[in-house]
């Protein structure tokens, strides 16, 4: 190709553009050059003979069940000491008997729990079941609106409801129980609003001529009112969040194609937003009914003499009697009821799931 002839010129600037394709020769000593370092990074067979080699995910589930055994140690040890040790000695304890006043032999009887089912402590048994049904019904009847406003509210306003149900648990039960004393006692803000409401209406019956007697403060402490107004008033927000928890997961196009079709809001309530709720109001009235059974500061506080609860007698077993068997008999036997409620909802829970 001569220096002035056009077409080579042209040739010689396409080729420039566009890199010549490697040969036979050149691809053959590429595959060679990498052959080692595939070969490098290929796993060396294990040491020691024609043992297999772990795999290499192994180690890190190894290192991470390692990491979860020390974490799991201390909490678990301390669970260990501190709560299944002095349980079983409870237990231990509702089988024997006073011997002296120090000692306690254990023996098997099963007298203690025999006296525990005499018609004295049955009839505070059912009385505590009964105080804490009316507060889980109550509970119930009082959160799930509060819960159901929660849910459809803005983010923002959620926010602040969730917060004022929360606001009770900073501060201490025994100082809230006094300050619902404060309350409801004869002098207590409850009676002085009726009180002064009592004097306006007394002072317009004066002027029509009708003349009213005094006011008599009603008795709103040391009974059974008290007690369940308390009672309602501790365990409201244990029904609250739970409800809360399962309207928050609801699927609103489900009510939106109820109304759709015609349902009013009542009816759409009652078939759609209820059953759909039920996994809460399950574990609401869980999370609420046991604690109130073995309540033990809120009538003790609030309570007078005929509003005893199990708890109460309990207390007095270990303390007052010095009767531990007998008090570990009772203790062992409301955690029975409560062991009984929980397989009850897990079976119901596994036949409406097996429906």
């Amino acid at each position: 190709m001569g220096e002035g002839d056009p077409e080579g010129v042209e040739g010689a600037g396409f080729s420039s553009n566009f890199p010549r394709q490697p040969g036979p020769d050149a691809l053959a000593g590429a595959r060679a050059a990498a052959a080692p370092s595939t070969a490098s990074r290929s796993p060396s067979p294990a040491r020691g003979g024609g043992s297999k080699s772990a795999l290499p995910m192994d180690e890190p589930v190894g290192r991470s069940r390692g990491v979860f055994a020390v974490l799991a140690s201390p909490p678990v040890l301390w669970l260990v000491v501190f709560f299944l040790v002095p349980l079983s000695i409870i237990w231990a304890y509702s089988f024997g008997q006073n011997i002296s006043l120090t000692r306690i032999a254990v023996d098997g009887s099963l007298g203690n729990y025999a006296h525990a089912l005499r018609p004295l402590y049955l009839g505070i048994i059912g009385k505590s079941l009964w105080f804490a049904a009316v507060t889980t019904l109550l509970c119930l009847i009082v959160g799930f609106p509060v819960a159901v406003a929660i849910s459809f509210a803005s983010p923002r306003t959620k926010a602040w409801l969730l917060l004022l149900v929360m606001l009770p648990f900073w501060t201490n039960l025994l100082i809230r129980t006094y300050a619902l004393m404060a309350v409801l006692r004869t002098e207590g803000y409850v009676n002085a609003l009726l009180g002064f409401g009592w004097k306006g209406l007394a002072a317009l019956a004066a002027l029509v001529g009708l003349h009213m007697p005094p006011f008599t403060p009603l008795e709103l402490l040391h009974n059974d009112f008290a007690v369940v107004f308390g009672l309602v008033y501790v365990q409201l927000p244990f029904m609250v969040l739970p409800l809360y928890a399962a309207l928050d997961r609801l699927d609103r196009s489900l009510i939106e194609a109820s109304l759709d079709l015609g349902s009013g809001h009542l009816t759409a309530f009652a078939r759609v937003v209820i059953p759909l709720a039920t996994p809460g109001i399950i574990s609401g009235v869980l999370v609420t009914l046991i604690p109130s059974i073995g309540a033990y500061l809120t009538p003790d506080l609030l309570g007078g003499p005929s509003s005893m609860m199990i708890a109460n007698v309990i207390e007095r077993q270990f303390k007052a009697a010095d009767d531990w068997p007998f008090g570990a008999a009772l203790s062992f036997l409301l955690m029975y009821l409560t062991f009984a409620a929980m397989a009850a909802q897990a079976f119901a829970g596994r036949r409406r799931r097996s429906a």
